[in-house]
């Protein structure tokens, strides 16, 4: 099993699944469906160097993330789809 360890600032994202229905019951055709925005930090990178002083990672692993509709770089580890992005590319952390 293949796992990734991300470099400086980076995190490793698994992207929750697009919506499958709307709210009133209608399925969402694949072309439709809205790019996630939302997911689960698998692998959080070391941190990075600022001006000679070390700066810690905020998120860590099984936090849940919203980040842009954009972000990151997509690979696939393990036969899934994951993101691989920069800790500023993320939003906020989502305390359900």
């Amino acid at each position: 099993m293949a796992s990734i360890k991300p470099l400086g600032d980076r995190v490793v994202v698994r992207p929750q699944p697009a919506e499958e229905k709307t709210a009133s019951g209608l399925f969402i055709p694949d072309t439709a469906k809205e790019k996630p925005q939302r997911g689960t930090v698998l692998a959080v990178g070391p941190g990075k160097v600022e001006n000679g002083t070390k700066v810690d990672m905020t998120v860590s692993e099984g936090d849940i993330v919203l980040y842009g509709k954009y972000s990151g770089t997509e690979i696939a580890m393990n036969n899934e789809d994951v993101l691989i992005m920069r800790e500023s590319d993320i939003l906020g952390i989502v305390n359900d």
